[in-house]
């Protein structure tokens, strides 16, 4: 899944494909060099970021989508928590839905998904993106996320969304540490017994840029070739222990790591 933020202010690419035209570029540009899956959002989710309107948000993404759609053979993904904007986004050729809130910021959003019998994406956040990273606390992390997917996606089906629709993402960075980052990476099979493929979105987040500055001492600042083989890490790992779809800055490095860890995981003695 390759990401195409439309912001001005997200936390790696804010402001590089803000106008229509450089973001259509840049999803061609996605899906030359292999991605599945086009992730477009309008609305930065970075720790301490505050909402934009559903006008500003609308503005930003659907000439995006109207326009790629007609580009591009794969499927695009609206990453937004609002129903009218997904709901503007499919009719506008926008096939998945990408939903922070998993679903229940917006009250209208299991309808919209339902109706559309689109995939959709449901991720585990703790608070709020202007809350999520002041301390957060869990007594037991993957038993505390695994329960939160159960009642969402029980939640879902309810609401009439095909359970083969629903994708279920662990949410690193979104209310985690950097340790709990790590142990969600370590132990995303524990999540396979929920029978959800499973999206984890590591990319080029603070947690890699934590350890690896730590790691050289000092107030050595990481260049972004530095930050994206850490991302390469976190990838290769979180393949190999069963995540099923990554959420990426840099669909061509990422498409060879992934090579690599499938025919790890497929050879066999």
């Amino acid at each position: 899944m390759g990401i195409l933020n439309v912001t001005p202010d997200s936390f790696s690419d804010g402001g590089l494909f803000f106008s229509c035209d450089a973001a259509v570029a840049h999803g061609e540009k996605l899906a030359e060099a292999g991605a599945d899956i086009i992730d477009i959002g309008g609305e930065s989710t970075k720790p301490f970021s505050e909402p934009v309107s559903i006008k500003e948000e609308g503005r930003r993404v659907l000439p995006v989508i109207e326009k790629l759609a007609k580009r591009v053979s794969i499927p695009i993904s609206i990453d937004t928590t609002k129903a009218s904007i997904a709901k503007q986004a499919i009719e506008s050729g926008a096939s998945m839905i990408n939903d922070i809130s998993a679903m229940y910021k917006d009250p209208d959003m299991t309808g919209i998904a339902a109706k559309y019998e689109v995939p959709v994406v449901i991720m585990h956040m703790k608070g709020t993106p202007e809350t999520m990273q002041i301390a957060p606390h869990y007594d037991h992390l993957i038993k505390e996320i695994r329960k939160f997917f159960k009642k969402a996606i029980d939640r879902a089906s309810k609401n009439g969304i095909a359970r083969s629709k629903i994708i279920i993402d662990p949410g690193i960075g979104f209310g985690k540490t950097v340790e709990h980052n790590f142990l969600i990476i370590k132990h995303i099979d524990k999540f396979k017994t929920l029978n959800n493929p499973v999206l984890i979105g590591p990319s080029r987040k603070s947690f890699i840029r934590n350890v690896l500055e730590g790691s050289q001492g000092g107030d050595t600042r990481l260049e972004m070739l530095e930050l994206e083989t850490g991302t390469q890490a976190a990838i290769a790992v979180a393949v190999l222990n069963g995540a099923h779809i990554v959420r990426v800055h840099d669909v061509a490095k990422a498409r060879l790591t992934s090579a690599i860890i499938d025919k790890i995981r497929s050879v066999c003695l």
